[in-house]
C-alpha cells in the first residue's frame, strides 16, 4: 500500500508545494458571478478543482464555507471531493475536527473512510482535547493509507498565548511548548513508515516565528507541514526556504484568496504561475 506521505512526496516533487484553497466565500462567490448558495459553492469549487488539475497536486476545501448552507452544502462539498479525486488531486479537508476518541471515530468515518460520501486523502484536526484524544483516529488514518493534519502553530495571533505555553509535566529542564508537544506526539506515528516524508503533519502557520513555538528543523524532520499564510496573508513563495529551512522539502503551501480572487477567467493560469513561483524558490 501507498502511505499518504508518499503520495505527498510525489505530488510535491512532480508539482512543488503549492496547495489551492477551496473557499467559496460570499465576496469570491459574488466576484465570480456564482449564487450565494450551495449550488454557487458547488459550481465554484468544481471550476477551482479544473483549474487546478494538472497544475497543482494538492487542495484543500474550507469545508466552513460549504457546511453553511446546510444539507446542499454538504452535498455541494461531496461533489467536489470526488470531482478532486477524480482528478488525481491529493485532497485536505479543512475541516478542523477533535473530540474525544470515540467521537473521533465518526469524524474518521466521515472523513478518511473509504467509500464515504465525504471522503479526503486527509483531514485537518485540533489537539485541544488533548493530543491523546487523536492517537486512535491517527493510528487509524495511518493503517488505511490516509492521513491528517493537527494544528500545531496557526497563523492567527489568538492562537499564540495557549501555543507557546509550556507543558509542565516533567521536570523544569524537560518542559516543551504545547505545540512543540503536539508535534512530537504527531511525529511519532510515523516512525517506521517508508519513504523520506511520514502520513501524519502538523500545520504550521507561514507567518509564525517557528522558534517561539518550539518547533525546530529536528522536531519536524520528516513530518509533512501544512502552512497556511502564504500569498493574501502576508508571506510570499520566495520565503518559503527562509522560513521552513531544513525542512522546507516537506512544506505544502496553501494559498487561497491570492489565487481566486482573480476571477474565473484567470485561475487557472493564476495557479500555473504561483506553483512556479514556489518551484523556483526551491530551485526546481
Amino acid at each position: 500500500m501507498t502511505t499518504f506521505g508518499q503520495r505527498v512526496r510525489a505530488a510535491l516533487d512532480e508539482f512543488g508545494p503549492l496547495c489551492v484553497g477551496i473557499d467559496p466565500h460570499t465576496t469570491l462567490l459574488d466576484a465570480w458571478g456564482l449564487d450565494v448558495s450551495a449550488q454557487g459553492a458547488g459550481e465554484f469549487g468544481l471550476r477551482v478543482v479544473d483549474a487546478a488539475a494538472g497544475r497543482a497536486g494538492i487542495v484543500k476545501p474550507q469545508v466552513a464555507f460549504f457546511e453553511r448552507f446546510g444539507s446542499a452544502g454538504y452535498a455541494a462539498l461531496e461533489r467536489v471531493l470526488a470531482a478532486a479525486r477524480a482528478a488525481g488531486l491529493i485532497v485536505i479537508a479543512d475541516a478542523k475536527r477533535g473530540d474525544i476518541d470515540t467521537t473521533m471515530d465518526g469524524y474518521a468515518d466521515a472523513w478518511l473512510g473509504a467509500g464515504s460520501p465525504l471522503e479526503a486523502d486527509a483531514v485537518t484536526l485540533s489537539p485541544y482535547l488533548g493530543p491523546d484524544s487523536l492517537h486512535k483516529t491517527l493510528a487509524s488514518a495511518v493503517r488505511s493509507g490516509k492521513g491528517a493534519f493537527v494544528l500545531a502553530a496557526t497563523s492567527n495571533r489568538e492562537g499564540l498565548p495557549v501555543q507557546t505555553a509550556e507543558v509542565v509535566d516533567g521536570a523544569a529542564s524537560d518542559r516543551e511548548r504545547v505545540a512543540e508537544r503536539v508535534a512530537r506526539d504527531v511525529g511519532s506515528h510515523n516512525i517506521g513508515l517508508p519513504g523520506s516524508l511520514g502520513s501524519i503533519g502538523v500545520v504550521v502557520g507561514a507567518t509564525v516565528d517557528r522558534a517561539a513555538y518550539g518547533l525546530s528543523d529536528i522536531v519536524l524532520a520528516g513530518t509533512p507541514i501544512l502552512a497556511p499564510g502564504f500569498g493574501a496573508q502576508g508571506a510570499q513563495a520566495g520565503d518559503l526556504p527562509k522560513l521552513f529551512g531544513y525542512v522546507a522539502s516537506g512544506v505544502i503551501a496553501s494559498e487561497s484568496r491570492s489565487i481566486l480572487a482573480v476571477g474565473a477567467d484567470r485561475v487557472a493560469a493564476r495557479i500555473s504561475e504561483r506553483a512556479a513561483a514556489y518551484r523556483e524558490a526551491l530551485g526546481g
